[in-house]
């Protein structure tokens, strides 16, 4: 079964909680804190892998955890990291974040990997609290939590040239005839279900990859027939190979199945128009196609147009040969732009706040990432864990932000579900 399209949701395992722990050895004067670290979580990796072609082994995972890193230790022993959890795809996968809309990563080679979800680190033991001023620290941290998305996971595939054009227009057949590849062939529309993949070969050795994909009809860029699933398939392709019944068999018109084609394509995606197009005028054999033909070429002037008959097997070395040649003349290029990488967009022009105060009802709530996650690594046991996070709400400016907005002593403040009365 070929999957190309699966939605996760990720959870990264969150770091080992640090120890609280004391030296107390009979001859150890002053034995001092003695509390480990606690071990990383697991990240969780995507693995481009060149065996694989599908993404069914996901299809049925709605959710991948990882695992929470070792707790430390007395004796200042750090807890274990937690084994990352590798995910492999196939070559050609593209891993999105739903949240925001923007690509985390593209995985084209085999090999190629990237950390998706990254896993917590773990929280620090007492003795690293360990200063001049403060020789016993009472306090540890909890772990890091984990990272969490939730994720496109889709396969683009990887090919040289493709083949677009209508339904039973004699592109598996083409394909087939020049390369090794064997898709279903039959006399009803939709034959092909599955996009197929050949390699061929042009006179003077050159090989490149050919992919055939299913049929598409008018609207298939709004979900018509299959091209709404396929169409992101050629997005890779540097070359377009427009396959047209010319001998119009199926009784339409092939200067009317170009243009509505052509529609699709820059419906779904405006930089597939800007590919380099072949037109292979496919049926050549067959009765009205030089009439079609001559019709054609007054109406589209700018292509060069290839007159075959893939059934017959004639004139196709030929298409392959120029493919070649327009292939040798162009530039790989990279498929996402710098404003569609999360990596490009959020950490080189956008810094998110540190927090965000808000009022529900008489109560304030606060809320941004770094203020949760320095709560949820603070544990709340010891008087100084209670002091420190105290300290550093007040550094990043949450109370004098809370005292322009009117708090007064005894207002509740939340942060996630927990709440505290506020104190100036």
């Amino acid at each position: 079964m070929f999957v190309d399209e699966v939605v996760l949701k990720l959870i990264a395992g969150s770091g080992g909680d640090g120890c609280t722990a004391f030296r107390r050895e009979k001859y150890v004067e002053m034995g001092g804190p003695f509390g480990g670290n606690g071990g990383n979580g697991a990240s969780i990796i995507f693995k481009a892998d060149s065996g694989l072609e599908t993404l069914l082994d996901l299809r049925y995972q709605k959710e991948i955890k990882g695992s929470k890193g070792e707790n430390g230790k007395g004796k200042n022993q750090n807890g274990k990291n937690a084994d990352d959890v590798v995910i492999k795809v196939p070559c050609g996968t593209v891993v999105t974040d739903l949240e925001t809309g923007l690509v985390l990563c593209d995985l084209k080679r085999n090999g190629e990997s990237f950390t998706v979800a990254k896993g917590g680190r773990g929280g620090r033991g007492n003795t690293a609290f360990k200063t001049k001023f403060n020789t016993a620290p009472n306090f540890s941290e909890n772990g890091e939590p984990g990272e969490e998305r939730k994720i496109k996971v889709e396969v683009k595939l990887l090919a040289d040239a493709g083949l677009v054009g209508m339904p039973s227009v004699g592109k598996s057949t083409f394909i087939s005839r020049v390369s090794k590849a064997r898709p279903k062939i039959a006399e009803y529309h939709f034959t092909t279900l599955v996009p197929n993949l050949g390699v061929t070969k042009t006179r003077n050795g050159k090989s490149f990859v050919l992919a055939d994909l299913p049929g598409l009809i008018e609207n298939a860029s709004l979900g018509e027939g299959l091209g709404d699933r396929f169409l992101k398939h050629i997005e890779r392709t540097k070359v377009l190979i427009h396959v047209l019944d010319m001998a119009g068999t199926e009784g339409r018109n092939p200067y009317n199945d170009y243009v509505t084609i052509n529609k699709e394509l820059e419906n779904f995606n405006k930089k597939l128009m800007k590919k380099p197009m072949i037109i292979v005028a496919n049926k050549m054999d067959q009765e009205g196609a030089k009439d079609n033909l001559e019709e054609f070429k007054k109406k589209v002037k700018d292509k060069k147009i290839f007159e075959v008959s893939a059934y017959l097997g004639t004139g196709l070395q030929d298409v392959v040969d120029y493919i070649g040649e327009v292939l040798d003349s162009i530039k790989d290029e990279d498929l996402y732009g710098e404003d569609e990488i999360e990596s490009e967009v959020l950490y080189k022009y956008t810094r998110p706040d540190k927090f965000k105060i808000t009022r529900d009802g008489e109560d304030f709530v606060i809320e941004g990432k770094e203020i949760e996650k320095l709560f949820k690594m603070t544990k709340f046991e010891s008087r100084e864990a209670e002091l420190r996070f105290a300290k550093r709400m007040s550094k990043m400016g949450i109370d004098k932000e809370l005292k322009k907005m009117g708090a007064k002593d005894g207002d509740m403040v939340r942060i996630l579900d927990f709440y505290f009365e506020y104190h100036e």
